[in-house]
């Protein structure tokens, strides 16, 4: 696991800190590395503890063509992690809540592990599932799920091939 140092400690709530703004951008950076896909998007996300420490990172497809983002990198973590319980996970997309290649969606993954906090840029449209409700999944389950739509277009940009 790496830190980034100039990134600082995430926020603890529903307002955005300028640190939840420069993981977000890291994770949006990841999405880039996905080898493109036309049956799924490109994703890239960061699990940041609450000092800051970066925990994990991954990147859909990063080891296996049917891996999520979040997926990858929680799959870097022992699920008992204890700073799991005040950690924050960013991603680019918003965390799927259905799925066809794997039993278990990134919004049922975050929930079971603890994770309290998702940071997100883009709302899945209806590409790839109709419906997709992975922010309605984790608000249900007492996770606190942020929005900043300003980093939208960087989350879209690896995913322009989609026609989106």
């Amino acid at each position: 696991m790496s830190t980034t140092p100039s990134a600082g400690a995430p926020g603890t709530g529903r307002e955005p800190n300028s640190a939840d703004r420069n993981w977000l951008a890291l994770a949006c950076e990841l999405a880039a590395l996905c080898p493109p896909s036309e049956t799924a998007f490109s994703v890239g996300a960061v699990v940041v503890a609450a000092d800051g420490t970066e925990l994990a990172r991954g990147y859909s497809r990063e080891s296996d063509p049917h891996d999520h983002a979040e997926e990858g990198a929680l799959a870097k973590l022992p699920a008992e992690d204890a700073r799991l319980a005040t950690a924050t996970i960013y991603s680019s997309l918003e965390p799927c809540a259905r799925r066809a290649s794997r039993p278990r969606p990134c919004a049922q993954l975050i929930r079971d592990v603890g994770l309290r906090r998702v940071v997100t840029a883009w709302n899945e449209p209806d590409t790839f599932v109709a419906g997709a409700d992975g922010v309605e999944t984790l608000e249900d389950a007492g996770v606190i799920v942020l929005a900043l739509p300003e980093y939208a277009n960087a989350a879209q940009a690896p995913n322009r091939h989609l026609r989106l």
